[in-house]
C-alpha cells in the first residue's frame, strides 16, 4: 500500500466530527468526558487521537493485503456463507447495498474476537494460513488493543447513562462468545466500478462500538436533520468511532446510532484502492437487546418521552439481531426488496427513505 495519498479534495461536501483525545479519556478529563458524550448523543460519529493503535492496525492492513493476494479458489474456502454467519472471507457482490438488489463492491476477511483469543483451538471456525500466520503476531495485538479502547469509551457512557459500575462491560465480557470480529476491507479503484456505485449500502451498525481505521476517503454520513450525505475527511493517526445498534437500544436511544455508507473514494483518490479497518464490539450472543430501563432512572426517562417507546423492547438477543441483518443482506437468500428491509436495525423509516432518495 502506498505510504502517501492524494490528498482529500477540498470541494466535496463534508461533515465535521468532534476530536476526541483518547488519552485525556483515560485521564478522566471531564473536559473530554463531555466531548465525547456530546458525539455519541448528537451524531454518534467522532474522531479519536492518541489512541496508540498506529502499529496494530498498520500490521493488519499487511495481513489483509496478503490475504486478499490469495486465489479467489482458497478464499473461497473459508467463505461466510448464507446462514448469517460474518465470520471469514465475503466475495465482492456478495451482499446487496440496497432494496434493489444492487451488489455491493468489497471484499474483506472478518476474524473473530473469539477465535484469535482461542488460537490455536477454534471457536466459530478456521481461516486462511494468512490469517493463521498472523493471530499471535498481529491480530490479538489488534483485537486486545482495540477492546481496551471500546470498553474505555463504554465506561464513560456507563457514568453518564447513571448505570450501576459496570452494567454496560457485564453485556460485553471478554470471554463471553459474542459476534465481535475484526474487519480488513477491500474496494477496488473508481475506475474498475461505477463512480456512483456503493461500496457498502447504506446502515446501522450491528454491535456497541466500532473502531475505523481508514487511509482514504468513501465513508459518508446522513446526519439526522439534514437531507444529504456528507463524506468524512480521513484525518491520519485518527480513528473513527461509532456507536452501533446495541448501545442505543440499552440506552433508550440516548446514545445515537447513525446511517453512513462507503461509496469510492473522490477526487484524486479515486484511482487507488481503498483500504479499512475496523473492530466491532457487539454484546455477548444472549444479551438481550432492550432498554436498560430498570438500571437507570435517566434511560427510564427517555424511553418514557418517546414517540415509540415499543422499539427499545425487541425481543431479540444480540446474536438473533446480528443473524438476522446480515442474513437479508446476502444476495443469495434475497427474494425481493422485503429482504432487504428485513435486515434493518435502529433505522427510522422516514429518515431511511430520505437517504435513499438523498442518493
Amino acid at each position: 500500500m502506498p505510504a502517501t495519498y492524494p490528498p482529500f479534495p477540498d470541494d466535496v461536501p463534508t461533515h465535521p466530527l468532534l476530536v476526541v483525545d483518547y488519552e485525556l479519556i483515560r485521564q478522566g478529563s471531564r473536559e473530554e468526558i463531555d466531548k465525547l458524550w456530546e458525539a455519541a448523543t448528537k451524531l454518534g460519529f467522532w474522531y479519536l487521537k492518541n489512541h496508540g493503535a498506529d502499529a496494530e492496525a498498520n500490521a493488519m492492513f499487511d495481513m489483509g493485503a496478503e490475504t486478499m493476494r490469495l486465489p479467489m479458489e482458497e478464499k473461497m474456502k473459508f467463505e461466510q456463507g448464507d446462514d448469517g454467519v460474518s465470520f471469514g472471507y465475503k466475495a465482492a457482490g456478495a451482499n446487496a447495498v440496497d432494496e434493489t438488489g444492487a451488489l455491493d463492491t468489497v471484499e474483506f476477511i472478518n476474524v473473530s474476537k473469539d477465535d484469535a483469543l482461542a488460537y490455536p483451538s477454534s471457536v466459530h471456525r478456521t481461516y486462511p494460513y494468512t490469517v493463521n500466520a498472523r493471530m499471535e503476531s498481529t491480530i490479538k495485538p489488534f483485537i486486545a488493543k482495540s477492546v481496551e479502547v471500546n470498553m474505555t469509551l463504554m465506561a464513560v457512557f456507563n457514568e453518564k447513562l447513571g448505570l450501576p459500575e459496570g452494567a454496560l462491560a457485564s453485556l460485553h465480557k471478554l470471554y463471553d462468545p459474542s459476534c465481535s470480529e475484526s474487519r480488513c476491507i477491500k474496494n477496488p479503484p473508481a475506475r474498475d466500478v461505477s463512480p456512483d456505485r456503493m461500496a457498502i449500502g447504506a446502515h446501522t451498525d450491528f454491535g456497541s462500538l466500532s473502531f475505523l481505521h481508514n487511509r482514504l476517503g468513501g465513508l459518508q454520513v446522513y446526519p439526522p436533520g439534514t437531507e444529504q450525505w456528507f463524506y468524512i475527511k480521513p484525518i491520519p493517526g485518527h480513528a473513527i468511532c461509532n456507536v452501533g445498534d446495541a448501545l442505543a437500544l440499552f440506552s433508550g436511544g440516548i446514545l445515537r446510532s447513525n446511517l453512513h455508507r462507503v461509496v469510492p473514494p473522490p477526487g484524486a483518490q479515486a484511482p487507488l484502492e481503498r483500504w479499512s479497518l475496523v473492530f466491532f464490539s457487539r454484546p455477548s450472543n444472549d444479551s438481550e437487546l432492550r432498554a436498560l430501563t430498570d438500571q437507570s432512572a435517566i434511560i427510564a426517562d427517555a424511553v418514557a418521552a418517546s414517540p415509540d417507546p415499543a422499539k427499545f423492547s425487541t425481543g431479540q438477543t444480540a446474536r438473533a439481531w446480528f443473524i438476522r441483518r446480515i442474513k437479508n443482506q446476502r444476495i443469495k437468500n434475497r427474494t425481493g426488496p422485503e429482504t432487504w428491509r428485513a435486515s434493518r436495525g435502529t433505522e427510522h423509516s422516514e429518515q431511511q427513505a430520505h437517504a435513499v432518495s438523498a442518493y
